[in-house]
């Protein structure tokens, strides 16, 4: 059901129609009372009419026509005591069917609200909850007694409070918030959205806020930018290796012509020094295009029946020495269960594979823990490469597979846009998860894919 604040309002009118009730009933006891006397009154005067002398009887006949006037008041008195009991038991049972109606109602809109899957919370004018459907408990892993306590008492995550003080300058509905939580241990994106809340007369009373997980929707953008970063670049790539290739080729040929040329005692030390700085960035410029080229190439895959555990255990082992000689422990956990063979090309998943070993490695320059887990999800398996590093800085982690993006200085910036290349290739998906303890690469490949020949 939906949470919201108890009202004293139904409690208060029971009271009054309660009170009323009571009232018109002790009324109505004293008027029957009141009647019975003036009954007795005219009996005792009726007997003394009798027995008067006949000078007197006319007075008397006088008294007992103003008491028959009395009882006849106090008759239309009871009439109107019963006929208002008569009212308020009708104007009570009216109240009681328009309350009925309200809370069908109310849990008609609550149950709504709780069915939706966005998180809806109301606030009062300071800031105060007044109501939050099911939704928003669980997004904020809060109780029921929130309602009531301030806004930003509902979650330590989410600045709720900071976000509705700020839409408060601007009142733009198209204002949003990102707040990154941490929910079961995985990084959820909360998006956050903020109304006024007005009553009918169109008095300002509050805030209507919304939260949305929309962890899907910013993953599938951020996948979709780099498939667009990589379609223009993979062209780019393939058309600058072509352009350069041969000159370059001609270049390092004429600087071992003139290497030649020049030679013997006729050289002096800074011609030679000279002639290594061509050799070197020639040379350096060869390993550019050689990463254009890997970079653009990767449209074809060699595709076979692959042993996926055997292919970790081995490039395991690979890195295993480099890993001992940086003082990185090695831990290596594979399921019990033999999971079926995967149709992928094997070099380009080992390349995949060494990079993340290798970048782990790279990430603990002190020593630490090294950890390789393989486990089946229904079709999918799922490969975690987990260091102990310092993580990945906050600005830096939106552009980590962007290509030519480094924080290496002999880096080319190709090795993580190459590996998620691959692993889309293959139908599958490369996320990661860091913090100041640690960077987790998740490799997630099907296990019965159809995986075409070509791609993008």
């Amino acid at each position: 059901m939906f949470r919201v604040q108890s009202n004293e309002t139904d409690k208060t009118y029971k009271l009054a129609v309660v009170g009323l009730l009571l009232l018109s009933g002790a009324a109505l006891a004293v008027t029957i009372w009141v009647m019975v006397d003036f009954l007795r009154e005219q009996e005792i005067v009726h007997n003394l009419i009798s027995q008067l002398p006949e000078e007197a009887v006319t007075t008397a006949e006088d008294l007992e026509g103003e008491l028959r006037w009395q009882f006849r008041l106090t008759i239309l008195v009871v009439l109107n005591v019963v006929v208002t009991g008569i009212a308020v038991v009708l104007l009570s049972r009216a109240y009681r069917s328009s309350q009925e109606s309200l809370r069908d109602l109310k849990a008609l809109a609550g149950d709504i609200l709780s069915s939706m899957d966005q998180a809806v919370i109301t606030t009062d004018a300071d800031g105060n909850v007044t109501s939050i459907n099911r939704r928003g408990l669980e997004l904020l892993e809060t109780s029921d007694d929130c309602v009531g306590q301030p806004l930003g008492k509902l979650s330590s995550q989410v600045a709720l409070d900071r976000f509705r003080d700020e839409w408060q300058v601007k009142k733009s509905v198209a204002m949003i918030r990102d707040f990154k939580v941490n929910v079961n241990g995985a990084i959820r994106t909360l998006r956050a959205f903020c109304q006024l809340l007005s009553d009918r007369e169109d008095n300002e009373i509050g805030n209507v806020l919304q939260l949305r997980d929309v962890t899907a929707r910013v993953l599938i953008e951020d996948r979709m930018r780099r498939m667009e970063r990589y379609m223009g670049l993979g062209s780019l790539a393939a058309g600058l290796h072509h352009e350069i290739k041969n000159p370059l080729a001609a270049l390092s040929l004429h600087v071992q012509l003139l290497e030649e040329e020049i030679g013997g005692d006729h050289a002096t030390d800074s011609t030679h020094q000279m002639l290594d700085v061509l050799r070197t960035e020639v040379a350096r410029i060869g390993s550019v295009l050689e990463g254009f080229r890997d970079f653009a190439s990767i449209d074809r895959l060699n595709l076979a029946e692959i042993d996926l555990l055997e292919l970790i255990r081995r490039q395991v082992e690979l890195v295993r020495p480099s890993a001992e000689r940086e003082e990185v422990t090695v831990d290596l956990h594979l399921p019990d269960d033999r999971i079926p063979p995967i149709v992928a090309d094997r070099v380009r998943l080992e390349q995949v594979l060494l990079n993340l070993l290798l970048n782990a490695l790279e990430a603990m320059p002190a020593g630490g823990s090294l950890t390789v887990k393989a486990h089946r999800e229904n079709e999918k398996v799922r490969i975690d490469v987990i260091d102990t590093g310092t993580g990945i800085p906050a600005e830096l982690q939106d552009k980590i597979f962007n290509a030519y993006f480094t924080t290496k200085g002999g880096g080319t910036g190709l090795g993580l846009a190459l590996c998620d290349k691959i692993i889309r290739q293959h139908q599958g998906s490369i996320e990661f998860q860091t913090s100041p303890q640690g960077t987790t690469f998740e490799v997630t490949l099907p296990i019965n894919a159809n995986v075409p020949q070509t791609s993008e």
